[in-house]
């Protein structure tokens, strides 16, 4: 029954947030008409960037989607950005068809260039184009960061910061080690 209600919602977010899109960037955006977007999400396309999203486009609760001026960012078919996620686009951004995002994942194809005259508060940005190829899945709390590259196929384990290249059908995890150290009480 939640999924009803809920359909109630997004459908016609989605209807609204494409066709203002469309309206406001005409060429520069290109999507389909009918989505499921909830009504508290963020959508901001810069002039003079570029946003091309697939079909079957899905967009939880608390997700950004950000496309700066001058950058391009392409989602395929049936991708689905999910609860808290973060896609912030300064140069390049591509997810292939069928892309599964879990809660938390955040997506940067730039760092802040801390080494530049005036540090980080000049906002002088170092990027990196990010590639994700069809059929991956990122499990919860990922980070993917600029000049990462994953292959189709990919399985990401949750927590897993992701740098470089990562070959197709690969399933990526990072060791972490639990410590438990029992102190004796104070008397």
């Amino acid at each position: 029954m939640n999924k009803y209600i809920r359909a109630l919602g997004v459908y016609p977010t989605g209807l609204v947030k494409m066709g203002l899109l469309k309206l406001l960037h005409g060429a520069k955006f290109e999507g389909p008409a009918l989505c499921q977007v909830s009504p508290h999400t963020e959508i901001t396309l810069d002039r003079g960037g570029r946003l091309q999203i697939g079909q079957g486009f899905k967009m939880r609760a608390g997700a950004i989607l950000r496309v700066r001026r001058g950058a391009v960012c392409r989602i395929g078919k049936n991708v689905s950005l999910n609860t808290n996620n973060m896609l912030a686009c300064q140069e390049s951004v591509t997810l292939g068809d069928n892309v599964l995002l879990s809660p938390n994942v955040q997506i940067y194809d730039h760092d802040h260039d801390y080494k530049a005259a005036g540090g980080v508060a000049a906002m002088k940005y170092r990027t990196g184009p990010v590639v994700i190829g069809s059929n991956v899945w990122i499990g919860a709390n990922c980070v993917i960061l600029r000049g990462a590259t994953i292959g189709d196929n990919c399985v990401i384990g949750a927590n897993t910061v992701v740098r470089g290249n990562i070959p197709a059908n690969a399933v990526v995890t990072q060791k972490r080690e639990t410590v438990l150290e029992i102190r004796e009480a104070e008397r």
